[in-house]
């Protein structure tokens, strides 16, 4: 046999190309992982050509290695095929190893295949391109060991190729797992260089071949450029990635941040950024001995807007008089939309003359009409006035009596402003304290419903009641539904209450119908938030058979504006009342925007007649004409008129020669608690007789 020595230099620098190699391919697999499409396609290939040169530079290194007793010589096709193999299968086996989100096992079987059969053939295709006469012989069992090496170290490199592309920390483990996917492909190739046999004496076939005479140092230079060129690529990539999430994250954040202390439909601050610069502004006026303002500022009239023309007018109208506002302020005052209809203003260094100069020019500003396409709306604007420190010295001080002087101002006529006072925390804790009873009320029972009669147009034959809330207060008495609505209905309790009323006025109708008085009737007036929920029809169809009361026993009444605010849901939400059995009234008629022409359409039974037109009704005065004019259009349309508020015989004379239907009011009945309908229908001593009737939530 043939004497062969080895290149310690050599074989150190093969392992060194082989750990190189192991490392890009590991790298470039992160790249892969991070990228899409058309790049993910060119990382595989970069990384699948890199790993493949340095595959096969490992092996031609430690083919250079191996010193024999002649020049050696090789062939330059075969070794230009074994080099393309190795390229072509490290390609394929990365696009099966790499890719995707999960490595089945049939698909890290399929890389690891390709990859050891092409680590085998590259091996071998290479020994072969060594032009030595007499041929080659070989070891089988080296062989077939060498074999099962390319194949477990192809798979343990797919396997940590795929598992090591992300996650925090991984430079250590790839530098690990690039160390042993070295040892282990030197490994297989050192085993299939010592199942190599040559025969005594041997000598070089051919003279044209590429011989070994500097092939190492070229080798070497040129797979270390290639490998180093890769891995600064990827590097490169990686910062430029980094420095792209970085900016994402910033305009994240930054995005978050506007979401977080921005109002999303006015785009101004809101309650949370105003709190903190508020607290920031206490701070540094107690410091710096200064003073500021702090404005609460409410939109009067805004409700009806919203009930009247719909929420996106509302929204519409919010943004115009958000843009009105900036317009009129400085740059270093604060504007903040706490939500609905509520603006703050938070004013640095202003005193109370300045702050009430600046109040009186938004109230001007926002008294002017807004034209939004064709809908001329007009609103205005109640300002509560606070100065620091006078009038608090914490962030909750300050915007509760703010809110307080607000408040006084609607209540003194509105369209205003107001410099707090002391006195104006008393009256506000007193609302607030009220608010906070609300929500326990019907908990503890203190609700109740007074029955107020109608009549037919004559006064003599009662065909039912009108159910009005009340609320029974264990502090402060008997207290009307003005006292308690508005709060019920912006904080949303009215549906609650609503529910309550529905149910008690049926139960009470089923009690008079099982006393003998089955000709009564009683309706309920639902607010908007009711009118719109979701499961009133379930509510009233569980009521009714809960009281077993017959078809048109109960009549909902629904103001004007509120049919008219979307008369498509309207027609339908009174089409399924008409189903259920229930009968529908439209009350305060002729003053909104709608005319009989639009209620047509809707399968309403009755009509209510605003009692505006009720107390100036004379006999030749022009309400007279225009209701007389009213209640012909209703009767060719099949609805019954309704008057409320008649409270003089002249009133009742007139409507009942108009030929209304239904007259309601003082003259005819008080509200009266259910005990004592007993007394009242003795006192009367009149027949009594069916017809319909409303329970509005609303005082008569």
């Amino acid at each position: 046999m043939l004497l062969v020595t080895w290149d310690s230099v050599l074989v150190t620098v093969s392992l060194i190309v082989a750990f190189i190699a192991a490392f890009t391919a590991l790298d470039t697999a992160g790249r892969v992982a991070v990228s899409r499409g058309c790049l993910a396609k060119l990382w595989l290939a970069a990384g699948g050509t890199a790993m493949g040169i340095g595959i096969w530079a490992m092996h031609f290194i430690g083919m250079l290695a191996m010193m024999m007793p002649m020049t050696m010589r090789y062939d330059i096709p075969l070794t230009a095929i074994s080099l393309l193999v190795a390229i072509v299968a490290s390609i394929f086996a990365f696009a099966q190893g790499v890719q995707g989100s999960h490595l089945t096992r049939r698909r890290l079987v399929r890389g690891t295949l390709i990859l050891g059969s092409g680590v085998v053939a590259m091996h071998y295709i290479g020994m072969n391109a060594l032009m030595i006469e007499p041929a080659i012989r070989w070891d089988a069992l080296l062989v077939a060991l060498s074999v099962i090496i390319a194949y477990a170290a192809s798979g343990a490199a797919l396997w940590l190729a795929f598992h090591l592309r992300q996650g925090e920390s991984v430079l250590m483990m790839r530098v690990c797992a690039a160390l042993v996917m070295g040892i282990a492909i030197a490994g297989m190739h050192y085993t299939g260089m010592a199942a190599a046999e040559y025969a005594m004496p041997s000598t070089m076939s051919h003279l044209h071949g590429v011989s070994e005479e500097g092939l190492a140092v070229w080798v070497t230079i040129i797979t270390l450029t290639i490998l180093g060129l890769t891995l600064l690529v990827s590097m490169l990539d990686a910062q430029l990635r980094a420095s792209r999430l970085a900016a994402k994250l910033k305009r994240a954040n930054n995005e978050l941040r506007q979401l977080a202390m921005h109002d999303n439909l006015t785009t101004l601050p809101n309650r949370v950024m105003l709190e903190q610069q508020l607290n920031a502004q206490i701070k540094q006026a107690t410091l710096q001995d200064e003073t500021f303002a702090l404005m609460f500022m409410d939109l009067d009239g805004f409700k009806a807007v919203n009930d009247t023309w719909g929420h996106h007018v509302g929204d519409r109208l919010l943004i115009a008089v958000a843009e009105r506002l900036r317009v009129q302020l400085g740059e270093d005052i604060l504007l903040a939309r706490l939500g609905g209809d509520e603006f703050v203003l938070l004013c640095p260094q202003y005193n109370a003359l300045q702050a009430s100069s600046l109040a009186q020019c938004l109230v001007s500003a926002i008294d002017a009409p807004f034209e939004l396409d064709r809908y001329s709306l007009r609103v205005s604007l109640s300002i509560g006035i606070v100065t620091f420190p006078e009038h608090g010295r914490s962030q909750q001080e300050m915007m509760f009596n703010a809110d307080s002087a607000m408040y006084h101002t609607k209540h003194s006529g509105r369209n205003g402003w107001c410099l707090f006072e002391p006195v104006m925390s008393a009256v506000a804790q007193h609302q607030l304290a009220l608010a906070n009873d609300l929500w326990n009320a019907l908990e503890y029972q203190e609700m109740c419903l007074f029955y107020q009669p109608k009549f037919r147009a004559g006064g003599t034959v009662l065909m039912g009641f009108e159910a009005l809330l009340r609320w029974q207060h264990p502090r402060r008495g008997l207290l009307m539904p003005d006292m308690f609505l508005p709060r019920a209905e912006k904080t949303g309790q009215i549906v609650a209450l609503g529910n309550w009323v529905i149910n008690e006025a049926c139960r009470q109708l089923k009690q008079w119908h099982d006393e003998g008085n089955k000709e009564w009737s009683v309706s309920v007036n639902l607010s908007a938030l009711q009118f719109h929920q979701r499961d009133l029809i379930d509510t009233l169809r569980h009521a009714l058979l809960r009281h077993q009361l017959p078809e048109g026993a109960l009549m909902l009444e629904i103001t004007e504006n509120i049919a008219m605010r979307d008369p498509e849901f309207s027609q339908q939400r009174i089409a399924e009342l008409h189903r259920l059995g229930v009968k529908v009234a439209i009350d305060n008629f002729g003053i909104g925007y709608a005319n009989l022409l639009h209620l047509k359409h809707l399968e309403a039974t009755e009509l209510k007649i605003d009692r505006a037109f009720i107390n100036s009704l004379r006999a030749d005065s022009e309400d007279a004409t225009v209701v007389s004019a009213m209640l012909t259009l209703a009767q060719s349309l099949n609805l019954r008129m309704v008057a409320e508020g008649v409270e003089t015989e002249e009133q009742q004379r007139l409507l009942t020669g108009l030929g209304f239907d239904t007259l309601q009011g003082y003259l005819l009945g008080k509200p009266t608690p259910a005990d004592r309908i007993g007394e009242f229908t003795a006192s009367l001593n009149v027949p009594l007789a069916f017809s319909d009737t409303v329970l509005p939530l609303a005082g008569a």
